[in-house]
Order: structure tokens, then C-alpha cells, then sequence
């Protein structure tokens, strides 16, 4: 390609200056001199062109291929029934087709799911991969896609391009699902208290009613058949501080796209009101008010303590209205108002003098077996007669008293169970042996029946021993000398942490619970951890949101504890089993925006397709899948048939090669210049002879 180029060697409005004057003393000569007057004319004419610098300019121009943009839908929404493979198939199809199009280069886009819950972005991917693209050479637009994309631009000019878009839709028109949304989903609730869940089955295909299933903490606790597509309301009791795991499942269609989305969780943090103990203090002790002082000082506990100074027969003749002392509310405390307590603590209590009526030890061990808790604290008087070994009580105390009190310091250490128990691991001082904690000066020899010694003292003997009772808890600690750890003796002890753990395990906190499984997450990674104390943890069953298992071993961070950490690719509610124990985490949402619509849709991007002249297609038919004909055109407006898609090309070249050839200067310019002022010369010199 040639063209004309000028590079003046004056700036340009000198150039024009001298244009306008050079004109203007030509007109003056044509019209004082005659027409022998444009022969001067001509040589200034030429005189300007050198100045203007003309050049001829020869350009080697190559045409360039228009680009075309295969985006690959590869979001969650894509793996669901058959859609995968699908994909799978048109792409490799269209690489085939384009690779025989010499005039066009494909670039296909993979884009897998959205950041957090963005859902599918196809158009973001695709404006970030076209950034090095000049708009003229962009021919057409590919999405394979299920057709649920969440960035549709809301207009052509916000598209950016205007190239023919032309989606290629998996899925089935007929496609059958059912999925539970959720309506309304209490994040918090009271212990003891009933939250309402407001959720609808709905269902595509489907039969009208379905079973739904609710599991709390991966226990299944009710089963009603529901309609669907109509809101229903569901009273879940709050069984325990912290997490309460409520599931939602409904059985599946026959043919259903996915069971995904046939359940959802609901995690209702467990709130206690106030934490009620009663503490029942026999004789006074040194330590009696090591109890009350910690039990005071946490505020989420609401203390009601007795100490028994009177007991029955004491007779001195003191009149009763001159006494300050209150009768026991035995009655009222351990028959009419039992159950509102969490914890019962018998700090140094011996029955003796049968302050407690027998009767009423039935209705403890009965409050224990229903859920409830006792923590005795055992001093000399464990071994007495009125030890509360000797009631009815015997049947759910650890450990039986022999008779042998041992007066002499020791350190308390931790047994191999102890080590292992949240109650009692990592203690502050027990990593080193012997321990760094100060020495206690008594303990009470005892059998232990059942449950687990986690610490011992004197002579090996145990001296704290927890029991699990029916759906209650138990615990036994065989000294009464806690108290010289709160005092600082011979350097103190971490009494608070001991004694803390120990009420909150009795009141069944999650975190200290001995057999626990439980995951986190951040990112892709997923943490789990695994509490036993069994000298091994069982494997992991990790279930992902599209119902592929794995198998994860776990490997021993300390005594007790066992972790594992995994990277999962797909967002959503991951499950996690290790016998009879349950964990959720999820990956962004518990219920994504992916899973939200399952069904392949050819409608949503249909109107940006209509405005750029593409089209909107399903691959699948009746006789398997087919892909349209690629088809390259110069000029349109609409770029589709109904067996054929079209891609708009243009006259794109990048130049590879430039060849200037002056006009002006040189030999050339010089010839013209002389040539004009002979030509004039000669002119004048006959008309002057003549």
C-alpha cells in the first residue's frame, strides 16, 4: 500500500504564511505582467513543496486473525447430572471446527467458581482475558455454559464488545430437582428453649410431598412428610451450649439432578441463660470458700450456696427466734427444683446426722441418669459413716472410699487418661515431671469402679475420677485440699483451670468433651480435629457438596488430639464422620449461590445474545449433542441460523515493514526547481527579442 506523506521542515503556520503569500504575489503578477507570470508562480509553488516535505510512503501490511472467545463454564452448578461431560465434548468439538478456520484463532477461557459466593462470573473472566485484544479484531463470543450466569451485563454498552455472542447450553429441558430453602434460620437461641425454623420444599418434576428428615448434632430427632412448594415451620429444641447443628434433608426425586441441595444446615449458637449451681457445704473447712470465690467470679453462673452449721440434734436451749440460721429447703431444693439446676457440688458433706433425708438421694441419682451433674469433694469425712457412699448415691459415685486417709505432701500428677483429657491436658506446669504446680498435704483412699483416674496423688492413689451416668455426669476429686493450690502454697497451682474445666465439663461445655470432632476452614483448606481418647482416632469420611467421599487419616498433634488439614475445589457444605461422631464446615456459604438454581437455563442469556446478533442454543437433543456449523462473515447484523453460528470478520493488518520515498529533496526536487526558473528564463528572453 502507497500513500502521500508530508514532514514539513518549517512549522506548519510558517508553511501556510508563505502558501497565502506566494499565492497572493502570483495573483498580483498574472495580472501586471500576463500569464508569463505563472511560470515564476510555478517555481515558488515548487519552492513551498520542498518545504512541505512530501514523501512516498509504502506500508507491508499483513492481515491479522480475528479472535475469537470460547468461555468454558466449569462453576459447581456444571458438574451436576451429565452436564461435565457434556462440556467436554462441545469443546473439543469446537476446537476441532476452529482449527480448520485459517483466518481465525480461538482462545478458550476456562472459568472455574467465583470468589466467596459470586457465583458464576463468565463475563468477568472474559473482560480480563481480552484485555490485550484491539475491539476490531474480537470476531465472536463462545460460552459452553449451563446458562445460570450471575454478571450478565444489564445492557449492550456495558458488554464492551460488539462482536456476536453465541451460548451453547448444557443440561435437559426436562431436568427434575427438589431443594430446600430456607426462609427463616435463628442464628442464636436459649439452652432449654425452642427456636422455629421457617423452610419450603421446593421441587421441579416432583410429586407434591415429600419426607423430611431433621438431625440434630447428626442425631436424627424427627420425620414428617411435608408439602411442597409450601412454607413450613419446624420447633427445634436448644440441647446445649455452643453449636447446635440443626440438618434439614428431604428425600430425593427418581432422576434427580443433584442431592446437594436436598438439605440444609442450620448452626444455632447455644446461649445459657445463667449457669445455676447449688453448692452444699458440710463442716467448715480452710477451704470451704474456694469453691464459692470461683463459682462467683464467673458471671454466666448463678450461685445458691448452704453450709450446714446446725445440724438437727444439736440441742443447746438457744430459742429459735434468736438464731440467724435458716432451715435446710431440702424439700425445695432437691424434689421441686432439682431439675433447674446444672451442677450439684457436695464440698465436704457427710450426711451424718441425716440432714438430707434418704428419699432425697433417689431424686439425684434419678436428676443424674436425666442429665443433670454432681461434683463431690471429698475430705475425711468420705470415709465416715455419713458418707455419701453409704446412701443411694453409691450407685453413681466412681469410686468407693477403702478407709486409708494419707496425710503427707505430694504433687498431683497426671495420669495417661488425664493426659489425654481436655479437662486436664496441658495444664499449666504438668509438662515437665514431675510438675511445677506446689504440693497438697491429704488424700482419700478410694476404689475406683468406673469411669476414667485422670489424676493421682500420694502412694499412686486416685484423686480425680470423672464418670459419664446415663446422660448425666459425675465427678469425684479425693481431696480437700484445692484450696493450698489458691493459696500460693509452695508456689500455688493453676487451681482456677483446674477447677473451671472440671465444672464446665460436668455442665457438658463442647470444647471439653473427651470424644469430639471438629473442622474449620479458611480458604480452600479445610482443618479437622479429632478429640479421643482412645490411643488411636478412626479415619475421617469427608463428604463434599457433590457427594464424592474420601478417607482422610489423621496424625497425633498431642495426647488426645488429632489433626489432619485438606484442600477441597469445590465451595459449599463439606460433611465429616468418624463413627457415631458429626462435623460440618463449609467452604464460602453453607448454602451457595451455585446450588441456589440448578436448572439449566436458555432464557437468561438470551437478550445480551439477541442485541449482539448471536444466538442461544441448546447442545442436547434427542439425538445426542450437536454443535452448529462455524461460519465466518464480512458484513451483517444478524450472525445465527438455525444450523449455523456466525463470527464477524474485519480488514485488521499490523504493518511489518515501511519504505519512505522523498519527492522534494534530492536530485528530483533539485531537476523541478532549475527546470521552472530555465522555463521562465527562456520565456522573458524571446518575448524581450521579439
Amino acid at each position: 500500500m502507497i500513500s502521500l506523506n508530508f514532514s514539513p521542515l518549517v512549522p506548519e503556520y510558517a508553511l501556510w504564511a508563505l502558501g497565502v503569500i506566494t499565492a497572493l504575489l502570483a495573483v498580483v503578477a498574472v495580472i501586471s505582467r500576463g500569464a508569463l507570470a505563472l511560470i515564476r508562480a510555478l517555481a515558488l509553488a515548487l519552492v513551498l513543496l520542498a518545504l512541505a516535505n512530501p514523501s512516498l510512503v509504502q506500508e507491508e501490511r499483513e492481515k491479522v486473525k480475528g479472535i475469537v472467545a470460547i468461555v468454558v463454564d466449569r462453576s459447581t452448578s456444571q458438574t451436576l447430572g451429565d452436564r461435565s461431560a457434556m462440556t467436554d465434548r462441545v469443546r473439543d468439538e469446537l476446537q476441532r471446527r476452529f482449527g480448520s478456520l485459517t483466518d481465525i484463532e480461538p482462545r478458550f477461557i476456562d472459568v472455574p467458581d467465583g470468589q466467596g459466593d459470586d457465583g458464576t462470573r463468565l463475563f468477568t473472566a472474559l473482560s480480563n482475558s481480552l484485555v490485550d485484544v484491539p475491539p476490531d479484531r474480537l470476531a465472536g463470543i463462545v460460552m459452553i455454559t449451563d446458562g445460570v450466569v450471575h454478571d450478565i451485563p444489564a445492557s449492550l454498552e456495558a458488554l464492551g464488545f460488539k462482536a456476536p455472542l453465541h451460548a451453547l447450553i448444557t443440561g435437559h429441558p426436562d431436568e427434575r430437582d427438589r431443594q430446600i430453602k430456607l426462609i427463616e434460620a435463628p442464628r442464636f437461641g436459649i439452652v432449654g428453649k425452642e427456636q422455629t425454623i421457617r423452610a419450603e420444599v421446593q421441587e421441579r418434576g416432583g410429586t407434591g410431598s415429600a419426607m423430611l428428615i431433621v438431625r440434630r448434632d447428626g442425631q436424627v430427632f424427627a420425620q414428617q412428610r411435608i408439602r411442597t412448594d409450601t412454607p413450613f415451620s419446624l420447633a427445634v429444641k436448644i440441647d446445649h451450649g455452643g453449636p447446635n447443628v440443626i440438618e434439614l434433608e428431604v428425600e430425593g426425586l427418581p432422576n434427580e439432578l443433584t442431592l446437594t441441595n436436598n438439605r440444609a444446615v442450620i448452626t444455632v449458637e447455644g446461649i445459657r441463660e445463667k449457669l445455676r449451681v447449688l453448692l452444699v457445704s458440710g463442716e467448715p473447712h480452710a477451704g470451704e470458700r474456694t469453691w464459692r470465690n470461683l463459682l462467683k467470679s464467673d458471671a454466666n453462673v448463678d450461685l445458691v450456696h448452704f453450709t450446714i452449721l446446725r445440724p438437727p440434734e444439736k440441742q443447746d436451749g438457744t430459742p429459735i427466734n434468736e438464731l440467724s440460721l435458716i432451715a435446710f429447703p431440702y424439700r425445695e431444693l432437691f424434689q421441686n427444683k432439682i431439675k433447674e439446676f446444672d451442677l450439684i457440688i457436695f464440698d465436704r458433706y457427710a450426711n451424718q446426722s441425716a440432714v438430707l433425708p434418704a428419699g432425697y438421694f433417689d431424686n439425684i441419682a434419678r436428676y443424674v441418669a436425666e442429665g443433670g451433674a454432681v461434683l463431690i469433694a471429698a475430705g475425711p469425712e468420705f470415709t465416715s459413716y455419713g458418707s455419701l457412699a453409704q446412701t443411694s448415691l453409691a450407685s453413681i459415685i466412681p469410686g468407693r472410699p477403702d478407709g486409708r486417709i494419707l496425710e503427707e505432701p505430694y504433687k498431683a500428677r497426671l495420669t495417661s487418661p488425664g493426659m489425654r483429657h481436655p479437662v486436664t491436658r496441658d495444664l499449666p506446669g504438668s509438662e515437665t515431671n514431675p510438675p511445677t504446680w506446689g504440693e497438697w498435704l491429704r488424700i482419700i483412699g478410694a476404689q475406683v469402679q468406673s469411669g476414667s483416674t485422670l489424676m493421682s496423688g500420694a502412694g499412686d492413689l486416685p484423686l480425680l475420677v470423672l464418670r459419664r451416668e446415663e446422660k448425666g455426669r459425675v465427678a469425684l476429686l479425693l481431696s480437700d485440699h484445692a484450696w493450698l493450690w489458691a493459696r500460693g502454697y509452695r508456689e500455688g497451682g493453676p487451681h482456677l483451670d483446674l477447677l473451671r474445666r472440671l465444672a464446665h465439663w460436668l455442665m457438658k461445655e463442647p470444647a471439653l468433651e473427651e470424644e469430639a470432632l471438629r473442622a474449620s476452614s479458611r480458604g480452600q483448606t479445610i482443618r479437622i480435629e479429632r478429640q479421643t481418647m482412645q490411643d488411636l482416632a478412626d479415619p475421617v469420611t469427608l463428604t463434599a457438596p457433590s457427594g464424592t467421599q474420601r478417607s482422610l487419616q489423621l496424625s497425633p498433634e498431642r495426647p488426645g488430639l488429632f489433626s489432619a488439614s485438606v484442600e477441597s475445589p469445590e465451595l459449599g457444605l463439606h460433611t465429616l464422620r468418624s463413627g457415631n461422631l458429626v462435623a460440618f464446615v463449609s467452604l464460602g456459604p453453607a448454602n451457595p449461590r451455585e446450588l441456589a438454581d440448578v436448572f439449566s437455563n436458555t432464557e437468561l442469556l438470551r437478550p445480551v445474545a439477541t442485541a449482539t446478533g448471536g444466538s442461544v442454543r441448546r447442545v442436547a437433543d434427542g439425538n445426542g449433542i450437536t454443535v452448529p456449523r462455524l461460519v465466518t462473515m464480512r458484513s451483517g447484523s444478524r450472525f445465527a441460523g438455525s444450523d449455523w453460528i456466525g463470527f464477524k470478520m474485519s480488514d485488521s493488518a499490523v504493518v511489518r515493514g515501511v519504505s519512505v520515498f522523498p519527492v522534494a529533496l534530492g536530485f528530483l526536487g533539485l531537476v523541478l526547481l532549475l527546470g521552472s526558473t530555465l522555463a521562465a528564463w527562456v520565456i522573458e528572453g524571446r518575448r524581450r527579442s521579439s
